[in-house]
């Protein structure tokens, strides 16, 4: 199931859940034309997500996959500590390392752009109640370990895996930006067009898919983070709502999963239970 989609130099990258594949690209392509060809085996089921990223000179490539379960309920993470992590490669899919792990389910992930570092949102593990894991929106560095499946937000230890790895809760990372419990952050976007308000300049837009487990509804929106020497710096606020159609039943029109910059500055929605792509802008 592709998710991810990357350009850089004359490929264009796919990420399936079982790996990621490369395509020839012209500049000016508007469909696949040529055969793929598979650079890197990734470990299927689970979250099937594959997001991927690469650093401005496009020399490395970043994937993200998500666990293959909610808290690793059969112990099979220590086989595979590419899942629940971002895998870092070169172009051709050689040179594959694990650039931090810990992560139970990281998707959207951009450069924040005054300090050219890595951030994700990573959607956190259930059934710890309407108001436990907070999902979250952190940078990443290189060597980290964030806690999953053994502790949350930190070095806070999960009840069900009392006692299996003092070790690894000891060295979690806390994130930097808790953004609910149960939103479901998919997508990550750092602002940096200039046709939107200057308080949106070189902040975080997330897209937020939704809860399913919870005993009312949250997320189905589009939030903004503002920024402020390269960390979060104030209150989260909404920009894209009116997507949840009947709290009493749960139905909604649709769910926000990736956002990007357009060209123009205007920012893109993509909504994949509705089927549609939003687009934002400035009023004139």
């Amino acid at each position: 199931m592709p998710h991810g989609m990357l350009l850089v130099g004359n490929w264009f990258y796919v990420g399936n859940t079982n790996g990621v594949v490369r395509y020839p690209y012209r500049s000016g392509q508007t469909k696949i034309d040529g055969k793929g060809e598979k650079i890197l085996d990734l470990p299927a089921g689970g979250h099937y997500t594959r997001n991927l990223i690469a650093d401005a000179a496009g020399k490395k490539i970043y994937v993200a996959i998500g666990s293959a379960s909610n808290i690793d309920e059969d112990n099979q993470w220590e086989k595979d500590q590419r899942r629940a992590g971002i895998v870092e490669m070169n172009p051709d899919g050689s040179g594959t390392r694990i650039f931090a792990n810990g992560l139970r389910n990281p998707v959207g992930m951009d450069w924040e752009p005054e300090t050219n570092v890595l951030w994700t949102v990573v959607n956190e593990r259930d059934l710890l109640g309407d108001d436990l894991v907070p999902d979250y929106l952190t940078s990443v560095r290189e060597g980290t370990f964030y806690g999953w499946p053994f502790s949350y937000f930190g070095q806070n230890e999960d009840p069900r895996k009392k006692g299996q790895r003092p070790d690894l809760v000891a060295k979690a990372i806390k994130p930097d930006y808790a953004v609910g419990s149960h939103v479901a952050a998919l997508g990550l976007a750092f602002y940096r067009g200039k046709a939107l308000p200057q308080r949106y300049h070189g902040g975080a837009f997330i897209g937020m898919h939704g809860s399913w487990n919870r005993s009312t509804m949250v997320g189905y929106k589009v939030s903004f983070v503002p920024f402020k020497n390269g960390k979060p710096a104030g209150p989260m606020e909404d920009i894209l709502t009116g997507f949840v159609a009947n709290e009493k039943t749960f139905d909604a029109y649709g769910r926000p999963v990736g956002v990007t910059v357009a060209p123009d500055g205007s920012l893109l929605v993509a909504d994949d239970s509705g089927g549609k792509v939003w687009r934002v802008s400035a009023k004139r």
